[in-house]
């Protein structure tokens, strides 16, 4: 049975696609199955290229672009790469076709619809083979690969039969007039100079139609080199190497004075051999240890629609350790000058980590010690606040602190505040926050600052950002399509909603990442990184990113944004060494406070988000405010406008419950500064530029003591021993938890260590959000003799009377209240 549908005579004739799967050789992609008894009259379209051969394509290898093919016995053979898909684990989790025609997500669980082992194009994949009479049919039927745990898999943004709903999620077509029959495979006589545009035709009737652009397929994205990169000072010679794959010609400007830019001397790069050829990279051998020089690029390369190359703009060198601004230029630093960070802290466990996001600025701004305006600007003004004994942080109790971006980043002015989202250079420090930036000494200051910390017992994750570049787009002018994500008009994606994506599946782009974590370990001594918009990083490259770093620092510590405008890939992430920000508890706190909410819910959050979201405890950040939006008081208070700034008795109360949730739940706890303090910003949403919103204000401290108490005594309970119930490496067994509620109420009594597996201290911990009163029955556990350590106003230290007691069989909660208890079993 031919179960190809017809198709007009000017469908086949468009050719939908092509590219190069080598510099010699590539695949031509017609819009519709080729029936003709000879082949399609293909041609190249420009004069330096050359066809050698050109014949049909198996139509197995249809479903490296779409997942399916059409084979001759007429069955539609969906095929998935595991190799694309390296979080699943196959042999393990069983994957399923899913769609139009099974009913979707009901498919999994279905046996007939698992994929199974199999060999395409001569790899390993998963497939299964289906009739093609009831699926390929019109309208076209879609489709998607589902795991067994109801998790979709990502789709490559570039096939061929993607379709979208219109809110950024797609599916596959199952397109009756494409099964294969629609790829003609070519060699070419000579290989194909990757900073030429090629094309192709179809002729007809002696006539051409429309070129099309011949793309370059994966090979490139997967050029890379190994040489070091950046500016390479040695004692008599100073080398500098770019990797620019489709450059035709790179020039090198040297300068020692700013002042002497505009008559910078120009050194012609020369292409640097490798073993196999050339890989991408252009060298320059410059006399003389240039240590303090100025120096950028310029490139030049093809005009069309994916070269953005523009030989009179100014390009930062993306290997540059110091610039003197986002748009540079870069300054060469002598290795022996830059130095090694002291790496003698101890970072501390994943489990016992209580973190807090910061901005530099905004700790320094109002900090109550003597600075000069300068230094509340940066770096050593925030070093002298942490080493000063009243240091907010440190008196908080926090053992990590996650600052904001401290990378360069586009600026116009260095007054001007910003979060540092919009990054110029992932090497550099941002010079906006040094004394002397013109003189690199923001390598200098952040060294001191980061040991600083340290001193302190406080660990250091910087926020790092390599889902998109900021303004100038640097490496847009180095290489557009080999370091962006485009659509197939050369338009740069937007899932970050900044403006483009970096292609992070490209090879050097990895390295780049990579690369530049290692250089913040080894010469700042960071203990690691949140990782902004993981989502659009991909899981694969994250992955190898982690194997990179973890060499160099087994115990970096990971955290992922697991999500972007596009997606969510937290589930995907359960496998690797990251944890990630967990947006569903976040959500889910804001409206419990608010009696809205279950208990069944506050359990598994309480728990550790476990399996759906976390396979191991710490792999939760648990969080209810951050940088981005409102602050947590801004958004639960009573008030009008989302105006917390003068909260009520009842928005005091909540926060305190979210305090104790948060301090009590297994994970990673994460506190944005001033949360403590009831921090707000007077209601406004985005204050990405509001440095006059977003800077502590230290008064509040002041003006609320006892909840800054409230907070520092959960934390120290939670670092203590006492408090190592809290904290867990490894998963405890399931009669670690034993909790209890009243059907349809919120609140809720959880007992740690109920099964007294970890020896003979329990924890009961009690919450109810309602406004009103309730009691809880707790069974056989009431008869225990438990110790009152904390409510929902304060801790009750040694020498200070607790003023209630557990009357069995029921734990009465009051109002916006809770409770800690323990007791020796």
């Amino acid at each position: 049975m031919n179960t190809r549908a017809p198709f007009t005579a000017e469908q086949a004739q468009r050719i939908a696609r092509a590219w190069l799967i080598a510099p010699s050789s590539g695949v031509i992609e017609l819009d519709a199955d080729w029936t003709g008894a000879s082949l399609p009259l293909l041609a190249p379209g420009d004069q330096a290229f050359a066809f050698a051969d050109l014949r049909p394509a198996a139509p197995s290898l249809y479903a490296d672009e779409a997942a399916y093919y059409v084979d001759d016995t007429g069955q539609v053979v969906f095929v998935l790469d595991p190799a694309e898909h390296s979080w699943v684990d196959f042999a393990t989790m069983p994957v399923y076709v899913a769609g139009d025609f099974n009913g979707w997500e009901l498919a999994v669980g279905q046996a007939d619809w698992a994929l199974e082992r199999g060999e395409v194009n001569g790899r390993a994949v998963w497939l299964r083979r289906k009739p093609g009479a009831t699926l390929l049919t019109e309208p076209p039927q879609q489709f998607k690969f589902i795991t067994g745990e109801h998790r979709w898999l990502e789709l490559p943004r570039d096939a061929t039969n993607l379709v979208s709903d219109g809110k950024g999620h797609f599916n596959r077509a199952l397109l009756r007039h494409r099964t294969g029959r629609n790829l003609f495979e070519f060699t070419t006589t000579e290989p194909a100079l990757l900073n030429q545009a090629h094309s192709v035709v179809h002729v007809r009737d002696g006539r051409e139609a429309p070129k099309t652009r011949v793309r370059l397929g994966k090979f490139f994205h997967e050029l890379r080199s190994d040489l070091p990169l950046g500016a390479l000072v040695q004692p008599d010679e100073t080398v500098f190497r770019l990797f620019a794959p489709r450059a035709k010609h790179v020039r090198l400007f040297l300068c020692e004075d700013l002042a002497e830019m505009d008559a910078a001397f120009g050194y012609e790069l020369d292409r640097r051999e490798e073993e196999g050829g050339w890989r991408g990279v252009w060298e320059a051998q410059i006399d003389g240890n240039l240590h303090g020089w100025y120096y950028w690029y310029s490139l030049s390369g093809p005009h069309d629609v994916f070269g953005h190359f523009r030989p009179n703009h100014k390009v930062l060198d993306p290997y540059a350790q110091a610039a003197v601004g986002g748009e540079g230029p870069g300054i060469v630093l002598d290795p022996a000058w830059v130095g090694r960070a002291d790496r003698s802290f101890a970072t501390p466990q994943w489990q016992d980590l209580v973190i807090a996001e910061a901005h530099v600025r905004d700790l320094t701004a109002h900090a109550p010690i003597a600075l000069d305006a300068e230094e509340r600007l940066g770096f050593t003004g925030l070093t002298k606040w942490v080493r000063s004994p009243d240091f907010y942080l440190k008196q908080l109790g926090v053992n990590c602190v996650e600052l904001q971006p401290v990378h360069e980043f586009d600026h116009q002015t260095r007054e001007e505040y910003q979060w540092g989202y919009m990054p110029a250079n992932c090497f550099a420090p941002a010079s906006s926050y040094a004394l002397e930036g013109a003189q690199a000494s923001q390598v200098k200051e952040l060294q001191e600052l980061v040991a600083a910390f340290h001193e302190q017992g406080l660990a250091v994750v910087l926020d790092v950002v390599y889902n998109h570049v900021g303004v100038p787009a640097h490496l847009l002018f180095v290489d557009k399509l080999y370091y962006f994500e485009l659509d197939a008009a050369g338009a740069l994606e937007n899932w970050s909603g900044c403006g483009n994506d970096l292609r992070c599946r490209s090879a050097m782009t990895r390295r780049l990442i990579s690369d530049s974590l290692i250089h913040c370990i080894e010469v700042y001594g960071v203990d690691g990184f949140r990782f902004d918009l993981a989502e659009l990083i991909g899981v694969d490259a994250l992955r190898e990113i982690e194997a990179a770093v973890k060499r160099v620092k087994p115990d970096v510590i990971l955290i992922a944004e697991p999500w972007s405008f596009r997606g969510h890939i937290a589930a995907a992430l359960r496998p690797t060494g990251y944890a990630s920000w967990n947006d569903g508890y976040r959500n889910f706190l804001r409206d419990y406070v608010h009696g809205r909410g279950t208990a069944d819910r506050l359990e598994y959050f309480l728990k550790g988000s476990p399996w759906h979201f976390a396979y191991w405890p710490a792999q939760t950040v648990n969080y209810t405010e951050s940088h981005d939006d409102r602050t947590w008081l801004d958004l639960i208070t009573e008030n009008d406008g989302h105006n917390g700034f003068h909260p009520t008795q009842n928005d005091r109360q909540r926060t305190h419950l979210m305090a104790a949730i948060l301090l009590a739940s297994v994970g990673i706890p994460m506190l944005a500064a001033g949360q403590d303090f009831l921090r707000s910003k007077h209601g406004v949403n985005n204050t990405y530029l509001r440095g006059d919103l977003n800077a502590l204000d230290y008064h509040r401290l002041a003006r609320y003591p006892a909840t800054h108490a409230y907070f520092a005594d959960w934390i120290a309970f939670r670092r203590s021993e006492r408090g190592r119930l809290l904290r867990h490496f490894s998963r405890p067994g399931e009669g670690f938890f034993q909790c209890f509620s009243r059907p349809g109420a919120p609140a809720l009594v959880a007992l740690y260590n109920a099964d007294g597996s970890q020896g003979p201290a329990r924890l009961m911990f009690a919450v109810n959000p309602h406004t009103d009163d309730v009691t809880v029955p707790i069974g056989e556990f009431g008869e225990w003799k438990w110790e009152l350590l904390a409510d929902h106003e304060c801790f009750y230290h040694e020498g200070r009377h607790p003023p209630g007691e557990v009357a069995a069989p029921e734990l009465f909660i009051p109002a916006l209240g809770c409770s800690l208890w323990t007791c020796e079993a």
